[in-house]
């Protein structure tokens, strides 16, 4: 009971267990998947007829599946974006580390808790992870402000990468935001400028920096930690300097365009890569990362060291000046 109370209040889900939270375009392989088990349950297992019913149930439901999760549409992988099942920024450093130590505070007003950071070791090398981090319940996401971070958070990020410099860290962020914290009280303190100053010191860190945008990349609230030498984003995730719903309600005074929206910002993993604003795309089990978080984490795993150690072969100076060419190409049209 003490375990199960402890990893709702971390944010950790269960993964392994039956989700009931389905998206509109899920339904109708939920309801095969449903007739697959009434069907498996009520089998004999030396009735042919029925196990190769079975069978053919089964290799329906994978090829639905594929057709259905390959050809989603820009609003429908923002949909899955926010699936409220998706792993989280802990998700992943539980999974993919051994001794993650949390480390709290910007030294000046207060430990935002939607910006989360510490050390970890990834197969015996030391990392600096931060992210922003949601929450699964209403307390969660309320004590999480919903993953949106106060200037706090963005100056407690910089203070852990400066850190990192300081003892030669490699840094790798986990970008997961609807967006910086907009209220009053964070612009009084400078939200604005601690973003900028964010965007301007990452660009000058001398070690490697790795960017993984796991669910929801929006404006500069995901910026503000995105500044790397590489820049990745998993397959149903998005990247967008606006909300499909947000930019709806400024171009038609409505939400009831966002699907329209989605589709004109370009913002999924395939649409950032062909433009070149990112440097790749790490695939999602088939369904969506909340299918299979160990899968999942994986496979960031996989793709984190695989980034390492092409940076760290490069010096410090070499990694700046590519960093830096790296984003100043972008946006840039010859004719």
């Amino acid at each position: 009971m003490v375990v199960n109370e402890l990893f709702n209040y971390f944010n950790f889900a269960p993964h392994n267990q039956t989700r009931m939270n389905l998206l509109d375009f899920e339904k109708p392989i939920a309801e095969l998947e449903t007739k697959l088990a009434d069907m498996k349950q009520l089998a004999d297992d030396s009735d042919d007829s029925v196990n190769k019913a079975i069978a053919a149930l089964e290799k329906k439901i994978v090829e639905l599946k594929k057709e259905t999760f390959e050809n989603l549409t820009g609003w429908q992988r923002v949909q899955l974006s926010r699936h409220p099942d998706r792993p989280y920024t802990l998700d992943y450093l539980y999974e993919i580390t051994s001794d993650f130590i949390e480390l709290f505070g910007d030294r000046q007003v207060a430990d935002d808790k939607a910006m989360i950071g510490g050390l970890g070791s990834i197969d015996g090398q030391t990392f600096m992870l931060i992210g922003q981090q949601k929450g699964r319940n209403t307390k969660q996401r309320q004590f999480r402000n919903f993953g949106m971070a106060n200037p706090e958070g963005y100056r407690k990020a910089l203070r852990l990468m400066k850190l990192a410099e300081k003892f030669n860290k490699p840094i790798v962020t986990f970008i997961d935001t609807p967006g910086a914290f907009p209220g009053l009280e964070a612009e009084e303190r400078g939200q604005g400028e601690a973003i900028a100053k964010n965007l301007k010191e990452m660009f000058n860190l001398r070690v490697p920096v790795i960017c993984i945008i796991i669910g929801e990349g929006a404006s500069g609230g995901a910026l503000g930690i995105a500044i790397g030498d590489k820049v990745l984003m998993l397959e149903n995730s998005w990247y967008s300097v606006i909300s499909p719903e947000n930019c709806s309600a400024i171009l038609w005074r409505s939400w009831d365009y966002k699907e329209q929206a989605a589709e004109l910002l370009k913002l999924t993993s395939k649409d950032m890569h062909s433009l070149k604003l990112i440097d790749g795309i790490i695939r999602e089990p088939l369904g969506g990362a909340h299918t299979d978080l160990k899968g999942m984490a994986a496979e960031v795993k996989r793709s984190i060291l695989a980034a390492f150690r092409e940076l760290d072969a490069l010096s410090p100076e070499e990694r700046i000046s590519r960093r830096i060419d790296k984003f100043c190409a972008m946006g840039v049209v010859k004719e």
